[in-house]
């Protein structure tokens, strides 16, 4: 049951609302690049793009910029929800603003769901975990409440059938070849892997893994140094893969394919999955273009995620992340 707003002071507001900024710092991002900001203006806070942060190769359409800031939106939309606050989402709201993302206010206050306290518990869990996966295969139960949860985001999920990972291989390795390749890309994934610690930012060699025969290959951080993980034994056996996608590549449709992604990762985390994304066959076209014959054309590709279990007990180490001071800009 959700109390009107009236009953909520501008000073509780102010509050919920730069914390739930403050979690959000732990959103994923491509290449850790964390392209977004926040403005906090008496009780309403603004999420925006930050276009200087976008990976002008990588990311040249912006694709994945939108994905990573949905992300974030959805880390404090569940910071709000699990801190017993409801908040009013507008997407997008002023077209002459495109930076601007979504506008957030506290309508009031709720019961908070138990299902959505586990997510918010799982934001400091979660990491990107680019080790093999073992043996043990993800159940259908899992895969099924997955897709709920990404379809309550506004977004769909496909899971890649056993029969077509080879096919989804040849995607994401074609895709690693083109950028392989082009000394453009080259050179921006070498800025976003040897980032000075003060930046708070980028894929440090600590969190990248050393190349293993996979099922998909894994993206190779580091082609010129020495990754800090070693990938392990295994081949992702287990593994599943999942396509989330929409039905266009509007900004607000991949804007809510992050706030997807954010609930899928959060929630495998709950389950005790380790997750990875994929991005490299949504960066280049071609490739984009086999991964949506996957998906047998009725969806635009987002983001492929695989899930699965590490046979370690050795933890994943977080990736860096930028401070609230450099992020979240607060005025009267």
């Amino acid at each position: 049951m959700t109390q009107p707003a009236h009953d909520v002071t501008r000073a509780e507001a102010r509050d919920a609302l730069e914390l739930a900024a403050r979690v959000s710092l732990r959103a994923p991002s491509v290449f850790n690049s964390q392209p977004w900001s926040w403005r906090l203006a008496g009780d309403v806070l603004e999420l925006w793009s930050d276009p200087s942060r976008r990976l002008g190769v990588t990311d040249a359409e912006g694709r994945l910029l939108l994905l990573s800031c949905g992300g974030a939106l959805h880390h404090a939309r569940v910071a709000l929800a699990a801190a017993g606050w409801h908040a009013e989402v507008r997407r997008l709201p002023d077209d002459k603003r495109p930076d601007l993302l979504a506008r957030i206010r506290i309508a009031g206050h709720a019961d908070a769901d138990p299902d959505v306290r586990a997510l918010a518990d799982a934001i400091s869990r979660r990491r990107t975990d680019r080790r093999a996966f073992g043996d043990r295969p993800v159940d259908e139960q899992t895969l099924i409440v997955l897709r709920r949860l990404v379809e309550a985001e506004g977004a769909y999920l496909h899971v890649v059938p056993d029969d077509r990972v080879p096919e989804l291989a040849i995607s994401v390795d074609l895709a690693a070849d083109a950028n392989y390749f082009d000394p453009a890309h080259r050179t921006e994934l070498t800025a976003w892997t040897h980032r000075p610690a003060w930046t708070g930012d980028g894929v440090p060699p600590n969190t990248a893994v050393e190349p293993s025969l996979r099922r998909v290959p894994a993206r190779n951080f580091l082609p010129d140094g020495s990754p800090g993980l070693l990938a392990g034994a295994d081949h992702d056996e287990g593994a599943a893969y999942v396509v989330i996608f929409g039905t266009t590549d509007r900004p607000v449709d991949l804007l809510r394919g992050g706030e997807a992604m954010s609930a899928l990762l959060l929630r495998a985390t709950v389950e005790g999955l380790s997750t990875a994304p994929i991005s490299e066959a949504v960066e280049v076209a071609w490739p984009r273009t086999l991964l949506g014959r996957i998906l047998s054309g009725v969806g635009e590709p987002y983001l492929i995620v695989r899930l699965g279990y590490v046979e370690s007990a050795e933890t994943v180490p977080p990736s860096p992340r930028r401070t609230p001071d450099q992020v979240i800009r607060i005025e009267e």
